[in-house]
């Protein structure tokens, strides 16, 4: 099958060929989660070297362990309990488990911020902008940063999140919600 038509393929579907042997479907695979998966990796360990390490270590695992993959679970939630456990021991033993920062948008809750100002003065308040969310984004608890990451950086569902941090789906939602609304009153702080 050509690197076309294995594009069309579910995550699943590339799971169960690359377990029969395709290695072209693990490339996939590989080439489909390696951004989000630095991205997300990268706000945890808030250094790009060792993001990269666990990224590269995650699908090292992936590789090896294919055979483990059961199709209970999706293939992105298993991806990235690897990549995520890897990351919480990697700080565990430097001693920095509690600080990761994440940016992104609400897909629920879009909060417009209306822009009156020149494309030089829009650029100034759009990294300071940024720095207040990252900002504020640093101050929740752990707890409330990782769902927001899951949720609004990596898309993922709520069933997704859920699986993933083996918590009820309910729980997920109201954090987030909880999380999104001290998000919120930060930014509306700083816009005033």
């Amino acid at each position: 099958m050509d690197m076309m038509n294995l594009k069309k393929l579910t995550d699943e579907e590339l799971m169960l060929r690359f377990q029969n042997g395709d290695e072209d479907s693990y490339s996939e695979l590989v080439e489909r989660y390696k951004n989000k998966l630095m991205n997300h990796i990268f706000y945890y360990m808030k250094d790009r070297e060792s993001a990269e390490d666990i990224v590269q270590d995650t699908f090292d695992r992936v590789y090896l362990n294919k055979e483990k993959y059961k199709e209970i679970a999706k293939v992105s939630t298993w991806i990235y309990t690897i990549a995520i456990n890897l990351a919480k021991t990697a700080l565990s033993r430097s001693g920095k488990m509690n600080s990761f920062s994440i940016t992104g948008k609400d897909g629920e809750n879009d909060y417009e911020i209306k822009d009156k100002h020149s494309s030089t003065d829009r650029d100034v308040l759009k990294n300071e902008l940024s720095d207040i969310i990252m900002s504020s984004i640093d101050s929740l608890e752990e707890k409330f940063r990782e769902i927001v990451m899951l949720r609004d950086i990596d898309e993922m569902s709520y069933e997704e999140i859920a699986a993933l941090l083996q918590i009820p789906t309910g729980t997920v939602k109201s954090r987030l919600n909880r999380a999104r609304l001290n998000l919120r009153d930060a930014i509306t702080d700083y816009i005033k």
